[in-house]
């Protein structure tokens, strides 16, 4: 693997037991933002697993997903998470739209939404030593995903 995809991996699995902790201590908002930084860094590795550079300064996830060459592969249920990701990148941290957003982070919504964020970077780990052997392509895209 390109050094940087290795990079953006331990970046990633550093903010996975933070989440955790937040969502441990009901504080969803930031669970939320730390999840999106977990998906954006787990892509990020395949951008630059793909094109063998530094990934651009980019915070968009499906944006993201595009530059990785993997988002004809992205099944709905990830479509989904990086959606309801995308928001809280931004709006956690900015007040005015803070309690709008906090309000719609239940503690049930908050465990699917971590338990997703990990299968997501499951899924990318995989495709990712799939591309060690072979180039990326939608045959390595899981049919379903559980939840």
């Amino acid at each position: 693997m390109f050094d940087k995809t290795d990079y953006w991996l331990e970046l990633c699995d550093d903010d996975i037991p933070v989440a955790r902790d937040m969502l441990k201590a009901k504080n969803y908002l930031w669970m939320g933002f730390i999840c999106h930084l977990i998906a954006e860094k787990s892509l990020k590795a395949v951008v630059a697993s793909v094109t063998n550079e530094a990934p651009p300064k980019d915070h968009r996830l499906l944006k993201l997903t595009e530059l990785a060459k993997i988002d004809d592969d992205l099944t709905s249920e990830q479509i989904d998470l990086l959606g309801k990701l995308q928001p809280l990148q931004i709006e956690a941290r900015y007040p005015s739209y803070k309690e709008r957003i906090a309000a719609t982070l239940t503690p049930d919504y908050c465990k699917e939404l971590m338990k997703d964020t990990e299968d997501f970077v499951c899924w990318i780990k995989s495709k990712l030593e799939k591309s060690q052997t072979t180039t990326l392509t939608p045959s390595d895209s899981p049919t379903t995903q559980s939840k």
